[in-house]
Parts: C-alpha cells; sequence; structure tokens
C-alpha cells in the first residue's frame, strides 16, 4: 500500500502527524501537578478524580474546512453531574451503603449514628457522557498559566442515514492490517472510587494510510453493584468528498453478577479491571439488559447514536480545488 505524505514530529510532551490536509496532536503529561489541581477543582466546583491528568488532550485541525475536534480532561469533567443527582443521572450506591443505612436506622440498633458534616454533592462516579467539542485551547507561552480558550470553526452533526452504507463506519477496513502511521493513547482521568471500583476516560486514535479512526471510552466498574461503559468512535476518510467525519455513541450498563457470570474462568476475577473485557462482554449481552434495563439506575446514557458530519471548505480551499479541477 503506497503511504500518503506526511510529517511526524515530537516534543517531550506531545507528538504529532500532519497528513492529508489534518494536524493531529497527542498530548500525554504526568498527573496534574498541585497547581494545575487547584484551577481545575476551581473551575469545575468539584473534587477531581485521583489520578487527572489536565494537560493531557487528543486535537484534530482540518486545514481546508478550518474544523477543530478535541478531547480534554477539563471538558470531559464539565459533563459530570455537579449537584444533587436527579433522573436519567444514572446515581450509584456502593453495594453495602443500604445495608450500611439500615444496620444504624434500624431501632434495635446499638449502634449510634456516625456524626456527619455537609459534603459537596456531585456524582462521585464521574459518569461522563463526554463525546469531544468542537474548539481546543492552544498552547500557553508560559508553561505555569492556563491556556486561553480558542473559538474555532463549529462542525455540524446530522443523524446519520441507517439505509447509506457511507454513514456507518466500515469496520472491515479498520480491521485490514494496514500500517499504522500514528498512534496514541491519552488517558484523561482514573479514580478507585474509594476502594469500591474504577472510573476511567481514555482516548485513542489509529492514523492509517487511507484513514483516521479515534476511541473514546469511559468505563466504570463498582463493585457488587454495576458496570458501566460509554464508547465515542469517529472515523475520518480522506477519500470522503467533502470531507466527512462519522460518530458512533453507544452506551451500555448491567448489573455486576451479569459480566461476572461471562468470566472465562470463575475464579479468575482479573478481567473484570479489563475496560476492553467489559466492554465485549456489555457489547454481546441482550440490548434488553445493557441498552434498556441496565442496573435499574434509568442513566440516560444507554443506547446508540449514529451521526455524520459534512465540512464545509474555506473560500481560499474551494478556490484551490477549483483550479485543481
Amino acid at each position: 500500500m503506497a503511504l500518503p505524505e506526511h510529517k511526524l514530529s515530537e516534543s517531550p510532551n506531545t507528538r504529532a502527524i500532519d497528513v492529508a490536509g489534518w494536524i493531529i496532536t497527542a498530548s500525554t503529561a504526568p498527573i496534574s501537578s498541585m497547581r494545575e489541581c487547584d484551577w481545575l477543582s476551581a473551575t469545575l466546583d468539584i473534587p477531581l478524580p485521583e489520578m487527572t491528568f489536565g494537560s493531557n488532550a487528543l486535537t484534530l485541525k482540518h486545514r481546508a474546512s478550518g474544523a477543530k475536534l478535541a478531547f480534554s480532561t477539563l471538558e470531559a469533567l464539565r459533563c459530570v453531574v455537579n449537584g444533587p443527582l436527579g433522573d436519567g443521572d444514572g446515581g450509584v450506591k456502593v453495594g453495602y451503603a443500604d445495608k450500611w443505612l439500615q444496620s444504624r436506622t434500624d431501632p434495635n440498633s446499638q449502634l449510634p449514628l456516625p456524626t456527619t458534616v455537609a459534603a459537596k454533592v456531585y456524582d462521585w462516579t464521574y459518569t461522563t457522557t463526554y463525546s469531544g467539542h468542537h474548539h481546543f485551547d492552544e498552547p500557553a507561552e508560559n508553561e505555569d498559566e492556563m491556556p486561553p480558550a480558542s473559538e474555532s470553526t463549529p462542525i455540524t452533526w446530522k443523524p446519520a442515514d441507517p439505509e447509506d452504507s457511507a454513514d456507518a463506519i466500515p469496520m472491515a477496513e479498520l480491521t485490514r492490517s494496514d500500517p499504522i502511521l500514528f498512534y496514541a493513547e491519552i488517558p484523561l482521568y482514573e479514580d478507585e472510587l474509594h476502594d469500591n471500583g474504577s472510573s476511567t476516560l481514555i482516548a485513542r486514535i489509529r492514523v492509517m494510510p487511507t484513514c483516521w479512526f479515534i476511541l473514546l471510552r469511559y468505563t466504570l466498574r463498582v463493585d457488587n453493584v454495576l458496570f458501566r461503559t460509554y464508547d465515542t468512535r469517529i472515523f475520518h476518510s480522506f477519500a470522503s468528498s467533502p470531507p466527512t467525519i462519522i460518530r458512533e455513541i453507544s452506551g451500555w450498563e448491567a448489573p455486576y453478577a451479569s459480566v461476572q457470570r461471562r468470566l472465562p474462568r470463575y475464579d479468575d476475577m482479573t478481567p473484570l479491571t479489563d475496560p476492553a473485557f467489559i466492554a465485549k462482554i456489555l457489547s454481546e449481552l441482550p440490548k434488553t439488559t445493557t441498552q434498556k434495563n441496565g442496573a435499574q439506575t434509568g442513566w440516560r446514557g444507554m443506547g446508540n447514536k449514529k451521526e455524520v458530519a459534512k465540512l464545509d471548505l474555506l473560500p481560499a480551499a474551494q478556490s484551490i480545488t477549483s483550479s485543481e479541477s
């Protein structure tokens, strides 16, 4: 397969590829410093996950249209419910919460109620239905400063036509053994949920000679309660005209026992900590279980949605295209 002209670049915390009119940059840095955490926490007004990678991001710029697409920790955490959870928010209690409360409210109990203090109300599982955003921050001149926001050409998503194969991600193309020009895995945040499970958000990108593909995956495990996955898959073919982006969003949720029963070995719980295994099992279970009933939380993230966006070329790019033809 002929490789397209492309240019790779790298700095201490970033790697980038310039290919087919796209500039794709993956920024990966250590866990946020105390100074950065203070800024993020004050901006979001919620406690941060234990491992917050505030400087990590994936950004894509399309020269001919001016469109920008980005995935960042700050914007992902903006989608975490800040305040009391309502219908559709998918609130979760730890497995022993009801039993713990009953033992202290039983009239025959000799255990005293603990002293409580007011706490910040937010979704402690850090569940997010974030699927990326259409602008991103430019680098700051001073590394101790947070970068300023930058506007960009909006991307307009429209429902995909279920009868049009061009509006679906071509899995056959993605499963071919094509050369990988660029690959990056960008962790955005992770939390152990006070030893009651885990909550993670990771972005991955592959750039092949004919296309690029992104998977943004949120995974939640609350021990003995539930599993939850929220996937955003985004695909672009360099051959599409006009330039077209396809996005598929899927959310699954199931009781803990439903996934546990699918373990390859009943005595090995290790796969239950693997987001890929969890996503595989949730996608294989009946949709009535995983995308309708879930774990009886009423989470609005369950279900599937397919969208497409056709990028409008800027006048200068249209002129070049016309002259070439």
